[in-house]
């Protein structure tokens, strides 16, 4: 397929011409199959350079849906699709007397198809054409079956057969008119375009305001005024509209069309209308009728269906008349105070049933945008939308994606109409738990929004939860499958726990729906050990690989909205947790590395913190375990005691904190390299200990009484080393690089002004400016060297 405005066409093969000719000429073929192979052959070909395929897009009677899209795909410009817009638009507009009758219901989903291509191609003409005939079809229809049904009886014959009202989905005979929701054992060709109509209304509604640079509607005041003219004589539910909607139809351009009277019709609530709507532009009077459109399918949706079949097609037109019904209301508010009450008891009759999750999700995004025009309270659709569903239906791929879709869609409207929304965060994540690699994106487009100061602390953990959570859900939906009284099987031991009263509590704020419900912080450890045996779970595993990529937006994000005081509780959060994760294979590694890279830059942003926060950093450091069962985390909390425990940091550091802080690490370095590591571990990295050496230098290099100290605890390592291989060290290569970093540091500290330049460089160094201070000869020099390197 060619694709439009393209330059460069694909290289393709050509056809001989007589066998390109014998397939365009396949294209009217009255055998289907020929059509559909015909043009599954010419899409793969180059277009036709000119008069082939302009025969078929001029002679109207020769089109159908193949032919059709073959101009669309083959169209080389906007022009073509114009024209064939307009040749289109033609052929629906003309009447049966202009010559012989042919099927045209294969013209709108092509005009569809290039409305969403080029929405350009719609002339203000073509707008104002296709809303007249979509006014036609959507509420003039037959309401009589088409393929010459019969009433059944002993002498039915060709000429006593008479044509069969449409029915309802209940079985009952269709009083009004007709919409998708009737049924029969045929249809006549308007009813097709009916249907048609109502499948791209909501797109036609969406974009027919952007192809033309004018509108001639109504003035806002003069719309609301007709609205409540045409609403005014609502009385128990009906009125009368027979006289307007026969006055109606006799604009001159409509007359003689038999379709606008309906005779027997038993006329609902919903199809009232009054003969000011005469009066109203193409536009404004479409609106009109796909409003009383929409109203019927509300309305039809409350009947009793036969078939299951048919239940499911109610839920899907009422989904797609609400979201109409909101286009309309978008376009036109005056609505609002018409279309409102009906909605407003669809979801009352709905909303205890969550299997019309889907329509109420529309009802939701009604009451979003019009809510605070109708001045309803929107507080039990949110606790419905964002409590329930999640928590009930987390299992549900379909519900997940429309709801996820819908938040990121009005996340500004929500933060100024709802928000509150950002409550019911732990029970969004159940979507994420349960299936994450199918809603990740949505969450990372999701979660900077959803970051405030109250919610930071709590996310962070929930987040760090989120593969226990996952198991939960799981333990959740066995619990509910499988009997109490069944024996436990492979894999199911902690669906014991989840059912042992005892333990409730701890599932339960897993499951919660709110933030701000709890804290289980002091049983984590208990928790994890109830689902050790979930680790190796594929959808927790899957769960546990998504949570780093979370973690590093939520950081990048609260960086910018938390004070120094939240960054500080966060920092106290990253120290505590790093021993608290589910024991699941490279989880903890991958949460330590994120914690790490964040622990730097949170310090690098706030130095001062490493001063206020220096008792737990201290404490958290002082821990030989955490040498061999934090390794990454401990490193980088070392780095920033040396790095930023340090008057130029913070004013309030003392020589006191110093020197506490080099006894603390002082004592775990010589303990780690006087003494063979715990059983069960390994040996520690060569890194940490060069990063304590580091460290005390750094420290000593600030209080010079410190400087022997160190200096002679380099001087043992070096002896040490000579001495041969040390029980705290595998790698002689590793040693010798440990020893050599020794070397340097004490020949540095032998020189201690000399020292703390190295070690910890003023601010003006590390970032040096030379190239653009005017008082230094470099500027000077880059300048002629810039000018003779570009000379001509």
């Amino acid at each position: 397929m060619y694709s439009l405005g393209s330059e460069s066409l694909i290289k393709q093969a050509r056809l001989p011409s007589d066998l390109q000719q014998r397939l365009l000429s396949l294209l009217s073929s009255p055998a289907e199959q020929f059509q559909v192979l015909s043009s599954a052959l010419l899409r793969e070909t180059p277009p036709s350079s000119g008069e082939e395929l302009n025969n078929i897009q001029e002679n109207i009677s020769q089109l159908n849906t193949h032919a059709a899209g073959l101009l669309v795909s083959q169209a080389r410009s906007r022009t073509d699709l114009n024209n064939l817009c307009a040749q289109l638009i033609h052929g629906l507009e003309g009447r049966p007397s202009d010559g012989p009758t042919r099927s045209l219901t294969f013209a709108l989903p092509v005009l569809n198809s290039v409305l969403r291509l080029s929405p350009e191609s719609l002339t203000e003409e073509h707008v104002t054409i296709l809303s007249k005939k979509f006014v036609d079809w959507l509420r003039y229809a037959s309401i009589v079956q088409g393929g010459g049904a019969s009433s059944g009886g002993f002498f039915t014959g060709p000429r006593s057969r008479q044509p069969l009202p449409t029915a309802e989905l209940d079985g009952s005979v269709s009083g009004d008119f007709f919409t998708v929701l009737c049924v029969g054992q045929g249809f006549t060709e308007d009813q097709w375009m009916n249907v048609y109509s109502f499948s791209m209304l909501r797109h036609w509604l969406l974009t027919y305001h952007s192809v033309s640079s004018g509108n001639s509607t109504m003035d806002a005041a003069s719309r609301l005024q007709l609205s409540l003219s045409l609403s005014h004589s609502f009385s128990n539910g009906k009125y009368s509209w027979e006289a307007g909607e026969k006055d109606e139809r006799t604009d001159p351009k409509e007359k003689g069309d038999d379709r606008s009277e309906v005779d027997g019709s038993v006329v609902s609530m919903v199809s009232a209308t009054s003969s000011s709507s005469r009066l109203l532009p193409p536009k404004e009077r479409l609106r009109e009728k796909t409003f009383q459109y929409c109203q019927r399918l509300i309305e039809q949706c409350d009947r009793k269906a036969q078939k299951k079949s048919d239940t499911e097609l109610q839920k899907a037109c009422m989904v797609e008349a609400v979201c109409i019904l909101d286009c309309v209301c978008v376009e036109d508010p005056s609505m609002v105070f018409r279309t409102f009450p009906s909605i407003k008891a669809l979801f009352g009759r709905l909303s205890s049933d969550l299997s019309y999750a889907r329509v109420l999700l529309s009802i939701a995004q009604f009451y979003l945008n019009h809510g605070e025009m109708a001045a309803v309270d929107c507080e039990c659709v949110w606790k419905l939308v964002f409590g329930r569903f999640p928590a009930e239906l987390f299992n549900d791929p379909f519900l997940a994606h429309e709801l996820l879709r819908f938040l990121r869609q009005n996340l500004d409207s929500l933060r100024l109409r709802a928000p509150e929304f950002i409550r019911f965060l732990p029970n969004f994540l159940k979507f994420l738990a349960w299936d994450s690699s199918a809603v990740v994106d949505d969450f990372v487009d999701l979660l900077p929004s959803l970051v405030t100061e109250g919610t930071a602390v709590e996310m962070l953990h929930t987040l760090l939860d989120l593969p226990c959570l996952s198991a939960t859900l799981i333990l959740q939906f066995r619990s509910v499958s499988l009997p109490i009284s069944e024996s436990s099987s492979r894999g199911l031991l902690s669906l014991d726990a989840f059912r042992n009263p005892a333990f409730r509590g701890l599932f339960l704020f897993l499951l919660r729906v709110e933030t701000g419900s709890g804290h289980t912080i002091d049983r984590l450890s208990t928790l994890h050990d109830l689902l050790a045996e979930a680790a190796d779970w594929p959808r927790v595993v899957r769960c546990a690989q998504v949570v780093p990529v979370l973690l590093h937006i939520y950081f990048n994000t609260v960086v910018t909205v938390a004070e120094e005081k939240l960054l500080a509780h966060l920092i106290l959060v990253m120290l505590e947790r790093s021993g608290l994760l589910l024991a699941i294979p490279t989880y903890s590694r991958e949460i330590h590395r994120v914690f790490s890279c964040h622990l730097l830059r949170l310090c690098k942003l706030r130095p001062s913190l490493v001063v206020d926060q220096s008792h737990e950093l201290l404490e958290f450091a002082g821990t030989t375990a955490n040498v061999y069962s934090k390794e990454e985390v401990y490193t980088h909390v070392v780095w920033v005691l040396g790095e930023y425990l340090s008057v130029s940091s913070d004013s309030s550091c003392s020589v006191v904190l110093i020197t506490s802080c080099f006894e603390t690490l002082e004592a775990v370095l010589f303990e780690i390299t006087s003494s063979a590591p715990p059983p069960g571990t390994v040996c520690p990295a060569p890194k940490v200990i060069t990063t304590l050496m580091s460290a005390l230098a750094k420290l000593a290099s600030r209080s010079h009484d410190l400087i022997p100290r160190v200096s002679l605890f380099f001087s043992k390592l070096r002896t040490a080393a000579r001495n041969g291989s040390v029980a705290w060290c595998a790698d002689e290569e590793d040693l010798v690089a440990i020893v050599t970093r020794g070397e340097e540091l004490w020949s540095l500290l032998k020189a201690p002004g000399v020292a703390q330049s190295v070690l910890t460089p003023p601010p003006h160094v590390l970032t040096p400016r030379w190239h653009r201070d005017t008082n230094l000869a470099v500027p000077l020099q880059l300048r002629v060297l810039t000018r003779l390197t570009h000379s001509k």
